[in-house]
């Protein structure tokens, strides 16, 4: 029987019914203890259902949910592309080695569920979500934000203080049952009559809980249910409920109690290993029934409702809980499975125990971060030596780092720093603190901590010194506070990598020497984009390889290390490096005049922010596209090119010139490199022919040492600025330009061309000039430059023709994404797997193109998305 609820089983319907017609969703309930949550998964019916559920002592354990929801489908894991297959075998401990990537587990989870769910629709039911293991909710997470059209659902069951994993997923809240229902499920468990008074009380008094109405109907006496003898007071609810079970569980024989203490330890449905366990307690199965009989265990081992597991561990005696934990770490192998034999260990020790430390260390090697970071906490607390304490203690506060959890490794490194008397360890926790401060925001203070971090272990460690050098020249790119002498000192003497190129060759940039570092950072550039060890240099290489390549003005070389560092991430599921990497991508895309491909990046990148957990913070080069489209990007001070550009393209020249005159003091990498054409043009036409001659010094002193064509095309076009005799300069901008794939420079070296020559009332050459800029603005979608080539064009005495629209106008971006993969070739499956969809998902999408597009085949795509080709 189940009562109310009628709003929440209609949105469970339509879950279902969605999953059955080919779609995908998912649901999360959300409800404290006792709102029902467990019986209302229970009316799922319709298709085919897999159900797990958190279990609490496990939520230390890396991928246990997982493993048990996967079990079915493990013997196709060699099916899976090598990637998630590896990770997915790492992850379950086979073969033992580095912590698995936990966005390739995802993948690798979405695979096989995708695949599962093929033949028959597929709902996965994922009950006290609160409890599962971090690396499990991850992947589920991960699964839950990817789905689309693979006939599968998930649907999540959690308390109100668990929803932090499942945060922006659809939600339903289950309340309190109204005072009807609840006056139904009272009467309909009571014994005898009940008293209409004295059911309004207990409805008011639970709130409608439908557990605490249940157990008062259960537990009230006849006499109290009618009104003829007192109700209890407090009556037991919310906390109280576990008080509730305890006082049932507390009457049992003590080897009753002992069997439950260990079902509520031991890992769910594997009852051979729980009955290993209690032969080592000395107790036995026949020792259950009167659990069984008091209606606390069910026939398969479980209990009645989760808050009796919890009332069960909270109310034993601490000797009981450790006695079981030995008996469970005695009866799991330890080596088929050392994580749980030795967290087990673990937590039946007490006081300082160097051996079991160890073995914790060692078993935290195996499994996720979350899991790592667990382990070596408590192998912390267990270890006698003051060093291997603080080694331990640093090693977890990185975990916790890449957790994105910087308060608790702050923690961790402060109780770690009385133990950190060694070189090695002591600058492992000082780029800890440093990456940690980064965290906060606090990115003036992080490269000094490097820089000395690495000073102190150049001898003993060379190669973590020279990483962690690299990190703070990046640290300091991104606002840092490194002085040229401090970078000077920490550049090596000869380059034995790209990261030592890196920093010798910002070492003379930042010193002022820019003829001297271009061929250093020009070889960074080409060592990157060849090196096979991308790993190597850490933090993520997309940014500092824009600011390099926008330094030197090297298309060529920013386009081709960006190629290789997208190929890299996605190969290995580095998601979250993976954001950085598109938003640098959807930078040379933007520059290309290709909006609707940035566009698409930034939005991937945006996606895959809410899959990983973190928020999009606002880029500067999303800033820039909004600016190239007309829009105002915001008061951001990051955002302040990307406005200048805005002015510029509305004519509103001194206000760029506002924006951008400090570029020209700060000389930053990247930044200046970029503002110095803007710097010439603004300050040409508003009449501050001063600075502009400023900025044309230093770019006439720069673009030849670079010698690319985007940078002697700028040169060249602010000579023409700078010039009455600017023919051939604008000719020579257009020559260089044209030969790159800067559409974007090169329309608006057309466009100031144009201008020039209709202020020599030479109409007709300019409006070949204006109608060529035109047509690329157009194109692009740039609509300040649209309007002012526009204005132009009319002053010429000719009207533009509007664009008319084009057949992709209405796909979206992941739409244009998945199509443009296609026209090039791209399987079903390799689009998936570069994407990070199922195969399911990318079917649907096509088909929606082919619809949109009015074709019925592949071979038609790249024709339909590039018409006049």
């Amino acid at each position: 029987m189940f009562i109310g609820r009628h709003e929440e089983q209609r949105v469970l319907a339509g879950l279902v019914a969605g999953v059955r017609d080919g779609r995908s969703g998912t649901l999360v309930l959300a409800g404290e203890p006792g709102a029902g949550k467990t019986s209302l998964l229970g009316q799922v019916s319709g298709l085919r259902v897999v159900p797990i559920a958190g279990a609490e002592p496990e939520s230390c354990l890396g991928y246990a949910a997982l493993h048990r929801l996967l079990r079915p489908w493990l013997p196709g894991i060699g099916a899976l592309p090598p990637s998630q297959r590896d990770a997915l075998r790492t992850a379950f401990g086979h073969p033992a080695g580095e912590a698995a990537d936990r966005y390739l587990v995802g993948m690798a989870t979405l695979t096989l569920l995708a695949e599962a769910s093929t033949p028959e629709p597929l709902l996965c039911v994922i009950d006290d979500a609160q409890w599962l293991d971090r690396e499990s909710a991850d992947a589920l997470t991960f699964v839950a934000r990817r789905l689309h059209a693979e006939s599968l659902g998930l649907l999540f069951a959690t308390r109100p203080d668990g929803l932090a994993p499942v945060s922006g997923l659809p939600t339903t809240t289950l309340t309190g049952l109204p005072r009807d229902d609840a006056r139904t499920l009272l009467s309909a468990c009571a014994a005898g009559r009940l008293d209409d008074t004295v059911a309004d009380h207990l409805v008011g008094g639970t709130g409608g809980n439908p557990l605490a109405l249940i157990e008062l109907a259960r537990t009230l006496t006849p006499g109290q249910l009618a009104g003829l003898a007192p109700l209890p007071a407090p009556l037991p609810v919310g906390d109280l409920l576990e008080t509730h079970f305890l006082r049932q569980i507390t009457p049992l024989p003590a080897p009753t109690r002992l069997v439950l203490l260990l079902v509520s330890v031991a890992p769910p449905d594997n009852p051979a290993l729980l009955w290993r366990a209690a032969a080592h307690l000395g107790v036995t199965a026949d020792q259950a029934d009167a659990a069984h009989s008091a209606g606390i265990l069910t026939e398969s081992l479980g209990f009645r409702h989760p808050l009796i597991r919890s009332a069960v561990h909270r109310g034993a005696d601490p000797a009981d809980r450790r006695r079981v934990h030995a008996a469970l770490a005695a009866a799991h192998d330890p080596v088929r499975d050392p994580e749980r034999h030795a967290w087990h260990r673990a937590q039946a020790t007490i006081g300082l125990d160097e051996e079991v430390a160890a073995l914790l260390e060692k078993a935290g090697e195996r499994g996720g971060h979350a899991e790592r970071a667990a382990f070596l906490s408590r192998a912390a607390d267990l270890s006698p030596d003051p060093r291997a304490q603080a080694s331990r203690l640093v090693a977890a506060a990185r975990a916790h780092l890449v957790l994105g959890d910087p308060a608790t490794a702050g923690r961790m490194l402060d109780r770690a720093e009385p133990g950190l008397d060694r070189p090695v360890p002591h600058a492992l926790a000082r780029q800890a603190r440093a990456t940690a401060e980064m965290y906060a925001g606090r990115y003036a203070t992080a490269p000094r901590i490097l820089l000395e971090a690495a000073a102190s272990i150049a001898g003993p460690d060379p190669a973590l010194a020279r990483r962690m050098m690299f990190e703070a020249l990046q640290a300091h790119l991104a606002g840092g506070c490194l002085t040229p002498t401090e970078l000077a000192r920490a550049a090596p003497a000869a380059p034995d990598s790209y990261l030592d190129l890196f920093l010798m060759g910002y070492a003379k940039r930042l010193a002022g020497d820019y003829r001297a570092a271009v061929p250093l950072m020009r070889d960074a550039l080409t060592a990157l984009g060849s090196d096979d060890d991308l790993a190597e240099a850490g933090p993520p290489l997309a940014a500092i390889s824009l600011v390099t390549a926008d330094d030197l003005w090297d298309e060529e070389a920013g386009r081709r290390v960006w190629r290789r560092l997208e190929a890299y991430d996605r190969r290995s599921g580095a998601l979250g490096t993976l954001r950085t990497t598109l938003a640098v991508g959807a930078a040379w895309e933007l520059r290309a005049g290709r909006f609707d491909a940035a566009e698409a990046l930034h939005d991937e990148a945006a996606d895959l922010s809410q899959v990983v957990g973190q928020p999009q913070r606002d880029t500067v080069q999303r800033a820039e596209l909004l600016a190239w489209r007309g829009l105002a990007t915001g008061s951001d001070p990051l955002a302040c090119h990307a406005t200048a550009v805005l002015d510029i393209g509305l004519g509103d020249y001194p206000s760029a010139l506002a924006r951008l005159r400090s570029s020209l003091d700060d000389d930053k990498p990247g930044v200046a490199a970029r503002a110095l054409p803007e710097i010439v043009e603004a300050g040409v036409r508003s009449g501050d022919h001063e600075v502009a001659k400023a900025a044309f010094v230093r770019l006439e002193q720069r673009a030849p040492h670079s010698g690319t064509l985007w940078g002697l095309g700028l040169l060249a076009r602010c000579r023409a600025l700078m010039t009455d005799d600017a023919e051939a300069f604008y000719r020579e901008s257009l020559d260089l330009l044209g030969r790159t794939s800067l559409a974007t420079e090169l329309a608006r070296t057309h466009l100031l061309y144009g201008e020039w020559l209709r202020r020599r009332r030479r109409r007709a050459d300019a409006r070949v000039s204006l109608r060529v800029a035109h047509d690329m603005f157009t194109r692009m979608g740039a609509a300040a430059f649209v309007s002012r080539t526009r204005s132009e064009l009319l002053a010429t005495g000719e009207r533009p023709r509007p664009r008319g629209a084009r057949a992709d106008d209405h796909l979206t971006p992941q739409e244009r994404q998945v199509a443009t993969l296609a026209a090039a070739g791209a399987t079903n499956s390799e689009i998936a797997a570069r994407l990070f969809l199922s195969t399911s998902t990318v079917e649907y999408h096509l088909t929606r193109i082919f619809r949109k597009l009015s074709i019925t085949s592949r071979r038609k795509l790249a024709a339909a998305l590039n018409p006049g080709a």
